[in-house]
C-alpha cells in the first residue's frame, strides 16, 4: 500500500495525492460534490481483480449507485453497454481531460463545469499526463484515481493495491452509498 507513484522515475512535484485509507472519503466527496463526473478507460475492462470480476463491473456499479454520468474513452463504450450503462460520451482521455480543465465548459450536458471527477481505467502514463494537466489548471476540479496504482497527480488516490484488496475498496465504496 505504498503512496509512491507506479513508475518509480516518475517525480510529481511538491502536492502529491492525498491518499485514500478508507473508501468512505471516495463517497463523502460524492455526497458533497454538486457536478460529478467519471471518465473510464479501456484498462478498467481488462484488469481482473478477482475470479471473474473485473474493474468496469464494479465501476459500473459505482457510476449506478451514485447517478454519475459516464465519458467512455477509446473503445470502452461495448463493455459499459453489455454491463447495461450507456456512456454519456465517448472522448479520447486528453480531449475529456482538456475540457474539463476549462473552467467554461458548460459540461456534457450544458449545465456547467464539473467540480468532481473520478478517473479509472487509463494507461497509467496517460492517466499521469491526464491528471498532471488537471492538478495544474483546473483548480475548481477534484480528481479521484480510481485505479489500484498510487496516482500524484490526483487530488485524492487510492494506494498501489494487490487486485484483491482493491475489489474490496470499491465495493467498501458501493457499499457506502447505500448498500449493494
Amino acid at each position: 500500500m505504498a503512496a509512491e507513484p507506479w513508475q518509480r522515475a516518475e517525480v510529481p512535484g511538491t502536492v502529491k495525492a492525498n491518499v485514500v485509507k478508507k473508501p468512505a472519503v471516495v463517497a463523502a466527496l460524492l455526497k458533497r460534490a454538486k457536478r460529478p463526473i467519471m471518465v473510464i478507460g479501456h484498462e478498467a475492462a481488462e484488469l481482473e481483480l478477482s475470479d471473474g470480476v473485473k474493474l468496469i463491473d464494479l465501476l459500473v456499479e459505482l457510476a449506478k449507485k451514485a447517478n454519475l454520468p459516464v465519458v467512455a474513452t477509446a473503445h470502452t463504450r461495448r463493455a459499459l453497454v453489455e454491463r447495461g450503462l450507456e456512456p454519456a460520451a465517448i472522448m479520447l482521455a486528453l480531449d475529456i481531460g482538456q475540457r474539463l480543465a476549462d473552467p467554461e465548459w458548460e459540461g456534457l450536458d450544458g449545465k456547467g463545469p464539473y467540480d468532481l471527477v473520478l478517473i479509472a481505467g487509463l494507461p497509467y502514463y496517460m492517466g499521469w499526463v491526464l491528471m498532471a494537466n488537471l492538478k495544474d489548471f483546473a483548480p475548481h476540479l477534484k480528481v479521484v484515481c480510481l485505479d489500484p496504482y498510487y496516482q500524484p497527480h490526483a487530488t485524492w488516490s487510492f494506494p498501489n493495491t494487490p487486485p484483491e484488496e482493491h475489489e474490496k475498496n470499491l465495493k467498501a465504496l458501493i457499499d457506502s452509498l447505500g448498500g449493494r
